[in-house]
């Protein structure tokens, strides 16, 4: 039998499948992009950030964020400053199926940075701690943390909280190579995540510029990582965690990874009307927009004015009617179908 950490992470009573992770993005990982990917094997996929305060008001958006019907493993990620708000919105999600609740200690946007939640928490480790202490407490699922290496360079003190993390009952770290202030500028420091894995006894993820196979197989080597998250180079590419996973595992590659422009279609086709249900026709055919351009960079020698109608298109007839146009206009897909990493996604992750 092979060696459990070489199928997936185990957290707490949850093992996964595999050692790849499809990463939480705001605007990316919404419910029908996370079905996808969990059908193409990846070893876990995590909900987009969901802000406690909006799931405490009961937004509609929050509520849809946090939605998993269907995934074998629920991941939520939340976000917040307030203990009392962390806590109590980890209790909904846990009562609406979540599995698993994670910690945003990472996220670098202005926004959410100028309301003291993602990644300021860590310049304030004491207070950090605090909210996780109360989150565990919250909960009977296992409970995970998401951060950088800190909030700048001189503050990497990710091997501190993570420590104080694993003491207040975290089951898992996920560190992103980069500090707050780098935000996405620059090369992961996947080395310095090593640091992190010889504080702790939990089992720590590895994110930040993992964009294919070999890659993660570097990232891996270079922190001592237990599983690799994939962000940015899986938009467009769904099925991409689960193909470093199965690689990892030593196993075959997912079924159904599109090689002609007519299987990239089906499958395009398909998150569009997944997401036109999941957030109705008006909104849907809006954050369709940013997939179906994701979508689009493999393609070879479409006209860009094709494109320009698909991503512009203002109903579900013309959106169906202009991509079909768009994928039927290819004269094939860019790149190699086992390593691929979508060209021109880095804008639109980033944008989100």
């Amino acid at each position: 039998m092979r060696d459990l950490c070489m199928l997936g992470p185990t957290i707490g009573p949850v093992a996964l499948a595999n050692r790849a992770i499809l990463a939480p993005m705001s605007g990316i990982s919404d419910w029908p992009f996370r079905q996808i990917a969990a059908r193409f094997g990846a070893g876990l996929v995590v909900s987009e950030m969901v802000a406690s305060d909006r799931l405490l008001a009961k937004k509609t958006e929050a509520r849809l964020k946090m939605e998993g019907e269907g995934l074998k493993v629920h991941a939520v990620q939340l976000a917040g400053c307030r203990a009392d708000e962390l806590a109590e919105a980890a209790r909904l999600a846990e009562a609406a199926g979540a599995d698993i609740i994670d910690i945003n200690m990472g996220c670098p946007a202005k926004r959410v940075v100028g309301g003291w939640a993602g990644s300021a928490l860590m310049r304030n480790v004491d207070h950090a701690t605090s909210l996780i202490a109360a989150t565990v407490k919250a909960v009977a699922v296992p409970v995970t943390v998401k951060m950088r290496l800190g909030f700048d360079q001189s503050m990497r003190n990710a091997p501190e909280l993570s420590r104080r993390a694993e003491a207040e009952g975290a089951q898992l770290v996920t560190i992103h190579g980069r500090t707050r202030c780098q935000r996405y500028k620059g090369v992961a420091d996947w080395s310095a995540i090593r640091a992190v894995k010889d504080a702790v006894s939990i089992p720590v993820v590895g994110n930040g510029d993992v964009t294919d196979l070999a890659t993660a197989r570097t990232m891996l080597a270079q922190s001592g990582a237990d599983g690799v998250m994939i962000g940015r180079a899986a938009l467009g590419a769904p099925w991409l965690p689960g193909l470093v996973g199965a690689a990892l595992a030593g196993a075959e590659p997912p079924e159904g990874i599109p090689a002609t422009p007519a299987a990239l279609a089906a499958l395009a086709l398909d998150h569009h009307e997944r997401l036109l249900v999941h957030q109705g026709v008006e909104l849907g055919v809006r954050c369709a927009r940013k997939h179906t351009a994701a979508y689009a960079a493999h393609l070879a020698n479409v006209p860009p004015s094709l494109v320009r109608a698909a991503l512009t298109a203002q109903n579900p007839q013309d959106a169906r009617r202009t991509m079909l146009a768009m994928f039927a206009a290819a004269d094939g897909l860019l790149g190699d179908r086992a390593a691929i990493a979508p060209r021109s996604t880095t804008s639109f992750a980033e944008a989100a």
